[in-house]
């Protein structure tokens, strides 16, 4: 779906009180969640989280901005259910999004998670990949226990997104080891990675409203292009981006030669910037900091930044598009709006 939306661009609450009305909710729910598990499974979640510290100690440490389960409630609403239908899957989705994150920071040797030790940094490689599979599991524990729908066919909308999503992060592993990698691959793998879950947490939502199949569709479609963007403007903030934001070390995707969005699309170019560009990925030894530092100008010379978030508006204005068609109510479909605006604009 192609079409412009006609979806308000300047809803009544700013993004930042959608999530914060969104987290309030959802909050309470995920730590009764958590507080199931076993004991020492539950330390390491509640550290992850920022709930504690090593010791145990209780903390109010930063945490993610609970994207997904702000867009599974605000899809609920957006078809005209309560948003409190939806709270099991907006639990659900945020589960598995922390869960990917344990088991991502391990592959992808990250230290820092949300500007603070990532779990495995801190109890080992075991304790990181054991919490994310209990967060996993907890997840579909949460949806099964929900009333139907979510509770029946639910359950095989989240397991099919999180066997997705582990596919894509499968491949981008696969294409960091290939010499070259098509622009349409990485988009493939991003889908997949990302936009399967943003696109579950819509659906579920929509779900959780008993909603026709054909809303249904639309709202899955609105979170797999908003799932692109997030993407694309994630890789883009990787490069360029403020660490103290992002709450992970900057360029550390360069320095690791990851074929990011951008830096495959500058890849593709023929010019000067992507063939040296492409010269400093095929080394064999690392990567100096000023050769970091030159990487990320090349991506930028070759276009790779300026695809990445022309690609990331269009992604956008078609997730809009497919909100447009849901012929939604106007107060969800404004913070839709909004949640989808502040996604693509968090490089300014």
């Amino acid at each position: 779906m192609d079409g412009s939306a006609e979806i308000p661009v300047a809803p009544e609450r700013r993004a930042g009180e959608i999530l914060e009305w969104a987290g309030a909710l959802v909050t309470p729910s995920l730590r009764t969640a958590v507080e199931r598990l076993p004991d020492r499974i539950r330390h390491l979640a509640g550290c992850h989280f920022g709930w504690r510290d090593m010791d145990g100690t209780p903390q109010a440490g930063p945490q993610g901005k609970g994207l997904r389960p702000a867009l599974a409630l605000l899809s609920c609403q957006a078809v005209g259910g309560e948003p409190s239908a939806a709270l099991p899957a907006a639990v659900a989705v945020e589960l598995v999004h922390n869960a990917s994150l344990l088991h991502d920071d391990i592959i992808d040797g990250d230290h820092m998670r949300r500007g603070r030790p990532a779990l495995w940094a801190s109890f080992g490689v075991p304790a990181g990949i054991l919490a994310g599979d209990a967060l996993f599991f907890l997840a579909v524990q949460v949806l099964l226990e929900a009333p139907p729908p979510l509770g029946g066919a639910g359950v095989g909308q989240l397991t099919g997104a999180v066997q997705e999503l582990i596919d894509g992060e499968y491949t981008d592993t696969v294409l960091e080891d290939r010499p070259t990698v098509l622009v349409a691959e990485c988009e493939a793998m991003a889908s997949a990675k990302t936009g399967a879950l943003f696109a579950a947490a819509c659906g579920l939502g929509a779900l959780a409203a008993g909603a026709a199949a054909d809303r249904r569709d639309h709202l899955r479609a609105f979170g797999t292009h908003l799932g692109m963007a997030f993407q694309l403007v994630d890789d883009v903030l990787g490069i360029w981006g403020d660490g103290q934001y992002t709450g992970k070390p900057a360029r550390s995707d360069l320095a690791a030669r990851k074929k990011t969005l951008p830096v495959t699309a500058a890849l593709a170019t023929d010019g000067a910037p992507g063939r040296e560009l492409a010269h400093l990925y095929c080394r064999d030894t690392p990567l100096s900091p000023a050769e970091v530092e030159r990487a990320a100008r090349l991506v930028d010379e070759a276009g790779g930044r300026s695809w990445a978030l022309t690609e990331a508006q269009r992604h956008t204005t078609r997730a809009l598009g497919h909100l447009t068609a849901v012929r939604p109510v106007p107060q969800g479909a404004a913070d839709l709006a909004a949640l989808a605006q502040v996604i693509t604009c968090r490089d300014r």
